[in-house]
């Protein structure tokens, strides 16, 4: 048995501590939490500085922080106005901790309490059930001029139904164009959502009217969460980031001239790979299924031409959409996945037995 020798003679606290990298505050903290926790007595009450102010001293500093006069004001500026003044009712310390004791360090005044924004969750299963629409500035000739381009997008099918330029942003324009884009697809009643983010347009009353006239649910996405409107600022992105996009439009009509070319494109050629790489004009029109058919067939011949390329195993089109989901709910929790696997499992079991 080894027997214990105490070191601390010889080395001491300081070198010791030094020695473990340990701040010396830890140790004796720590070796007075343990003389209480064998004591079984807690730490006593501070006593009250004889110097501290009385109640009335206090209730009448607190009512001056408090006073309409000093409410909007930090507590140094206080004492420098007070002191300014020829009085003096405590020092700037004094002023924070009778704040910080009645929690009132912060602000004081009345708050405006902002509303609290639900998360939209919206789920499209067909084209026509939820259209999402942005508007975007794009350069115009001279610096700080710009156009504004209107885009009215189906979620589900990735198609452009309804766009227009404009050189200013405006709530009858929007009105205009979601009227015309409702009449053109012919949307029945209580059948579409129309989804946006919380510009002026957006939230504008002639907006509000008209989809209540129009019975078209609307939604908005909350402030300053962009992948609360993912579709629509997707779309833009592709606008912008093609290659014949220009810097400078030279005019209004340049801008329609180039967005009327991509439009056409995107809806009939662009292949979106959220759509199983199929053009959004035959999601839309319902021309996907028959495409995806053709594929197959392409796909099962060079299949059967060369079967070692593909390792035996018969290639599959991309499949095609079956859902366009705008903040889609949360999947189930590994723990929850694993009780379901396990009430699988129990119930084949039984199955087995019986």
């Amino acid at each position: 048995m080894r027997a214990v020798v105490d070191l601390s003679t010889h080395i001491g606290v300081t070198s010791a501590c030094e020695a473990f990298a340990l701040e010396r505050g830890v140790l004796y903290r720590d070796r007075a939490r343990h003389r209480r926790s064998t004591a079984g007595c807690v730490s006593p009450a501070r006593p009250r500085p004889p110097l501290a102010f009385s109640g009335a001293e206090q209730d009448h500093l607190l009512g001056l922080l408090d006073s309409e006069r000093f409410a909007d004001m930090a507590p140094a500026s206080i004492y420098a106005t007070l002191l300014d003044e020829g009085l003096y009712h405590g020092s700037i310390r004094t002023m924070y901790r009778l704040l910080a004791r009645h929690r009132e360090v912060g602000e004081r005044r009345r708050q405006r309490a902002h509303p609290v924004y639900a998360k939209p969750q919206l789920l499209a299963t067909a084209p026509n059930v939820v259209w999402s629409w942005d508007i975007t500035k794009l350069k115009g000739p001279a610096k700080w001029s710009c156009f504004h381009l209107y885009v009215i997008l189906d979620i589900f099918s990735r198609y452009v139904v309804g766009w227009t330029i404009a050189a200013r942003e405006s709530a009858e324009l929007a009105e205009q164009l979601i009227a015309d884009t409702v009449a053109k697809h012919d949307i029945a009643p209580n059948t579409l959502t129309l989804h946006a983010d919380r510009g002026t347009s957006m939230r504008s009353k002639p907006v509000a009217a008209l989809l209540i006239d129009l019975e078209v649910a609307k939604t908005h996405s909350r402030p300053h969460v962009s992948d609360d409107n993912p579709f629509s600022e997707a779309q833009f992105k592709t606008l912008k980031y093609r290659p014949d996009f220009p810097e400078r439009f030279g005019s209004i009509e340049d801008a329609r001239v180039h967005c009327q070319q991509f439009f056409g494109w995107y809806n009939h050629d662009h292949r979106h790979v959220g759509i199983g790489l199929m053009a959004p004009a035959a999601v839309h029109y319902g021309d996907a299924a028959a495409l995806t058919a053709q594929r197959a067939v392409t796909l099962q011949a060079a299949f059967i031409a060369h079967p070692e390329r593909f390792k035996g195993r018969v290639p599959q089109p991309p499949k095609l959409p079956v859902a366009a989901w705008i903040n889609p709910p949360k999947k189930e929790t590994s723990q929850t996945a694993t009780t379901s696997s396990c009430s699988l499992i129990s119930s084949t079991e039984v199955s087995r037995s019986h």
